[in-house]
C-alpha cells in the first residue's frame, strides 16, 4: 500500500492514494490553511470509521441481513499537550434495515472491533481507548 502527499501552498496539501484516488488536506486559518480541506488528524479518524464501516457492513450481507443504510459516528478525544495524539475514540454505528436480527448486528460490531478492523486494532494496540456501541432501527 503506498500513498503520495504533495504540498498545494500555504498549509494545503493533496493526498494520493494508491489505486489513484486524490483528497485535498487543509489546515486551519490559525496555521495559514485556508479551510480547504479535512485536517489530517481528521482523516485518520475518518479512516477508521470507513473502515469500520465497511467490516460491519460486510459482515451483515454476509448474514444475510436487509440492511438498508449504515450511519457510523466517531467521536474522538485528544491529548492536551504536543503531540496531541487520540486518546479515546468511540464509534457508534446506526443500522437501518428490515427485520434486522440484533445479535447478527451486535455480532458484527464486535467482529470489527475485535478481529477485521486493521485500523482500529492498530490504534488501540498504540495506547488509545476505543469504544463501540450501535443501534438498529427498521425502515418507515
Amino acid at each position: 500500500m503506498k500513498a503520495t502527499i504533495d504540498w498545494t501552498g500555504d498549509a494545503s496539501f493533496r493526498a494520493t492514494s494508491g489505486s489513484g484516488h486524490a483528497v485535498q488536506m487543509d489546515g486551519p486559518p490559525d496555521h495559514g490553511g485556508k479551510d480547504l480541506g479535512p485536517r489530517p488528524m481528521e482523516m485518520m479518524l475518518m479512516g477508521l470509521g470507513g473502515c469500520s464501516a465497511f467490516d460491519v457492513m460486510s459482515i451483515l450481507q454476509k448474514s444475510r441481513q436487509d440492511v438498508t443504510g449504515c450511519h457510523t459516528e466517531v467521536e474522538a478525544e485528544r491529548a492536551d499537550a504536543v503531540p496531541a495524539v487520540f486518546t479515546r475514540i468511540h464509534l457508534h454505528f446506526v443500522v437501518t434495515g428490515n427485520s434486522l436480527k440484533e445479535n447478527l448486528v451486535k455480532r458484527a460490531v464486535s467482529l470489527s472491533a475485535e478481529k477485521y478492523c486493521s485500523a482500529s486494532i492498530m490504534l488501540e494496540k498504540a495506547g488509545v481507548e476505543i469504544t463501540h456501541s450501535y443501534e438498529t432501527r427498521e425502515v418507515s
